[in-house]
């Protein structure tokens, strides 16, 4: 197994069980309200518009709670993810709620030979999720793989320029990490993750690679894709630069000063021709 794919894997392996627990993902939420949405699906809804009957596969789909949203709008979904603990929870959250959601554990390059490949009427990308990827052009060949024609990409992810910010500086936007996909990782060393809780992690070690605006939409073009919508937002669903950013009451953390400065993440949509 690849080394970063296999570090990636036991840290994700060690956060859902941290993530399912914690107030943020609203778990427990979800099953008392049985028309709660997550705050991320619900930023999405005037984007992702109609999806009610639209046979959807969620691509990284981590604990459930975006997947599960998905399938509260009428989607018929089936979430991938090649985190195990990942999808245990998941599947715990659909079953405490009465949802009929498949879950496939496998890595998103081999999607479409787990999947029926080109019935998908929707391939549904969340926010957070290109970064632990290594080359967006075999992701591009995935989606277009899993769609109909007709069928529909609908991504929002950080983006790319603040990916390559370094939150250390609390006082000013520094760009110092690669803004291109590189062939190297860049590497991070953390024993803490990104929900409330006192847990330090022991799988302190990850990998992650940025990639550009224009790789993205290029190697969607260049697998037949048409685009059909680039959105820039000035918000994005975590404290992404610490001290300079403050939390509205959708659930979107923006910068305080000057927030037009910078683009925080994107929604991406094309169609497969």
């Amino acid at each position: 197994m690849d080394r970063s794919l296999q570090l990636n894997r036991a840290s994700w392996d060690e956060r859902a069980p941290l993530h399912a627990a914690s107030k943020d993902y609203q778990v427990e939420r979800f099953v008392q309200h049985h028309d709660h949405l997550s705050d991320t699906v619900r930023f999405d809804l005037p984007l992702l518009g109609d999806i009610n009957g639209l046979d959807t596969v969620h691509l990284q789909c981590h604990i459930g709670t975006d997947t599960l949203s998905l399938a509260r709008l009428g989607a018929k979904v089936c979430g991938l993810d090649y985190s195990a603990a990942s999808l245990a929870e998941a599947r715990a959250l659909a079953e405490r709620c009465a949802a009929p959601i498949r879950y496939v554990e496998a890595e998103v390059y081999a999607a479409s030979e787990v999947l029926p490949a080109g019935t998908f009427d929707l391939v549904y990308t969340g926010i957070g999720a290109l970064c632990w990827l290594p080359r967006i052009e075999p992701w591009a060949r995935t989606v277009a793989a899993l769609l109909k024609p007709g069928g529909r990409l609908f991504l929002r992810d950080g983006h790319p320029v603040l990916m390559a910010v370094n939150e250390d500086h609390q006082d000013r936007l520094q760009l110092e990490y690669p803004y291109f996909e590189q062939q190297a990782p860049t590497v991070w060393h953390s024993d803490q993750t990104y929900v409330d809780t006192e847990q330090r992690l022991i799988h302190c070690e990850t990998h992650e690679w940025n990639h550009g605006l224009g790789e993205v939409i290029s190697a969607l073009l260049g697998q037949g894709m048409q685009l059909t919508a680039l959105v820039e937002h000035q918000s994005i669903p975590w404290e992404a630069l610490p001290g300079q950013m403050a939390k509205g009451n959708d659930g979107e953390w923006r910068l305080r000063d000057r927030p037009a400065r910078l683009p925080l993440s994107y929604t991406l949509m094309a169609i497969k021709a």
